[in-house]
């Protein structure tokens, strides 16, 4: 009998499973949709929908550049535990997801999960609820950005994916001095957690509430009793710009200087001289695996206790 696409719509709502997966089984039960949910159940494919309310926050993040180094994808896929994120077919899947946001033009989830997988059979959606079937852990495509540009990205990972890292620059050159300088600056991005890329991108409300707050804060404190507002002020700005320094990239000192005190810009700067080109920081992208999510916390001692009591 014919299947229709809003049986296998049904079908995929009931039981999680990809699309190409629900027709298969109503086609092998006759369009019988209670004996298709059996037939997903017995095949270990409607796995995936009594996993939907678990927490996802362990996971890696993948990036992939493009050959000519103009285009990069970054993504970050979760699993609910560290021991699957550290499974050779999880990450080559991440890989694949990766993959996939490099080759499509998407600019959002939704859009994305609409698309076709790596290999054409099926759309990512489809492809993701057969992994976490087959994997047995809910997994999540949480994240992902792209970039595309006319000078140079690069990427880094840390610590085998609880940190990726994109680097956008404007430059006119492509030497291999130059991807590694921004290399670099990536795992400057990964280690320092930049909040800015320069002080252009600060918040002008975030500035001026941050003033507030060091001002109070001066104020109150015991030690600064009787000195003048325009010492206070001085103060606040000294401690402003020490901040700056630390949330905005090219301001932070370069983790590698060999004086401890040559900026990120500094360094940018002598690289360009060096090799005889235009050479700047555009932007970060920077995902940490997990980052904002409740992470699962197994007490297994307790959980006995608590059934024996």
């Amino acid at each position: 009998m014919a299947i229709s696409a809003k049986d296998v719509k049904e079908l995929r709502d009931i039981t999680g499973a990809g699309m190409m997966d629900c027709k298969k089984a109503l086609t092998e039960t006759d369009g019988d949709k209670e004996k298709a949910v059996d037939w997903l159940r017995e095949n270990g494919l409607a796995k995936a929908a009594k996993k939907a309310n678990r927490i996802a926050a362990e996971g890696i993040v993948k990036t992939v550049v493009s050959d000519d180094s103009k285009s990069a994808a970054i993504v970050e896929v979760n699993s609910e535990t560290d021991f699957v994120a550290k499974n050779e077919k999880f990450q080559n899947y991440v890989e694949s997801v990766a993959k996939q946001v490099l080759a499509n033009d998407v600019s959002d989830m939704d859009s994305f999960m609409a698309s076709n997988a790596e290999d054409g059979s099926q759309t990512i959606e489809a492809e993701l609820a057969n992994m976490t079937a087959t994997i047995g852990e809910k997994l999540s495509i949480r994240r992902f950005e792209k970039v595309n540009t006319d000078g140079l990205v690069v990427s880094y990972i840390h610590a085998g994916g609880k940190i990726g890292v994109l680097v956008e620059a404007d430059t006119d050159g492509n030497s291999d001095a130059i991807k590694e300088a921004l290399k670099n600056v990536a795992m400057q991005v990964a280690a320092m957690n930049p909040k800015y890329t320069t002080q252009d991108e600060v918040d002008a409300d975030y500035l001026e509430k941050e003033k507030e707050i060091l001002t109070q804060e001066a104020k109150n404190d015991p030690k600064n009793a009787g000195k003048p507002d325009n010492i206070i002020e001085k103060m606040i700005v000294g401690r402003l710009n020490k901040e700056m320094k630390e949330i905005c990239l090219v301001d932070q000192v370069y983790v590698k200087a060999e004086d401890g005190k040559q900026s990120v810009a500094k360094y940018i700067e002598s690289v360009a001289k060096a090799e005889g080109v235009s050479l700047s920081i555009k932007r970060f992208i920077r995902f940490e695996t997990g980052e904002g999510l409740e992470k699962k916390n197994e007490d297994f001692a307790a959980e006995v206790a608590a059934q024996m009591g």
